[in-house]
């Protein structure tokens, strides 16, 4: 990927009216862009972090317990994949410390990690009520619906970006208010990471996509073909 831009911009609008509707990609965030009008956001993945509080004997985890994988040579952790919610895949550490990923809507998340702590309650563990459930990353997707001019995007706001496309064919724009990470492609799609919470992916692209329309590629018209010829079969001037 491209290497680190230096530091952000400055401070985020506010992000207006916020609402979230089932998908099967997940949340879709109806978001301003900052112009009078909204695009959607589309939430990919979720990974979120928890602790059980209590310390884990993973042999005795993975042998009780379906759908798990343990090799403590490649890797120092559990990998469990829940049933419900569908596509969840939780790492379990013997601290007793867990990070799940594969949602897609924050309260799904929680409910997974709600699940995971009942489960281990079947197997004689008793973990802690409160479980400091964080959202560790958001991943979402989304399109601002224009071709941009990546090398300008890149030079003109070099404090901020970084561009180097015989490594990563998109510019890494990292903002700070708030701290999210867009990765923006010549067609207009971007991908936003590093986000902690849905409000801060809609005041992030609020603050983006102004930024973006001084970049829109235009588009240059086709020229005509001249197709007339004459009877001897020389074109017409």
């Amino acid at each position: 990927m491209a290497s680190s831009a230096a530091t952000a911009a400055a401070q985020a609008p506010s992000a207006g009216n916020l609402t979230t509707e089932a998908a099967d990609v997940g949340s879709v965030i109806e978001a301003s862009n900052g112009s009078g009008g909204t695009n959607r956001i589309y939430i990919q993945d979720i990974t979120s972090t928890a602790n059980l509080g209590i310390p884990l004997d993973l042999k005795r985890i993975a042998f009780k317990c379906r759908n798990t994988e343990f090799n403590p040579r490649r890797h120092g952790a559990i990998v469990m994949k829940l049933r419900d919610p569908p596509g969840v895949t939780c790492l379990l550490f013997a601290s007793g410390k867990v990070c799940l990923k594969g949602c897609n809507t924050i309260p799904q998340a929680s409910m997974a990690a709600q699940r995971l702590s009942k489960i281990l309650q079947h197997i004689g563990y008793t973990p802690k009520e409160y479980l400091d459930f964080k959202v560790a990353n958001i991943v979402a997707s989304a399109d601002v619906g224009f071709p941009l001019r990546l090398e300008a995007l890149g030079y003109a706001h070099s404090m901020f970006a970084s561009f180097e496309p015989e490594i990563f064919p998109g510019v890494v724009y990292r903002l700070v208010h708030p701290r999210v990470v867009f990765m923006v492609f010549s067609s207009g799609k971007l991908v936003m990471t590093a986000a902690k919470t849905e409000a801060d992916l809609s005041v992030a692209f609020a603050k983006m996509y102004p930024i973006l329309m001084d970049f829109k590629k235009d588009s240059v018209p086709m020229m005509p073909k001249n197709t007339s010829t004459s009877e001897e079969g020389t074109d017409v001037p």
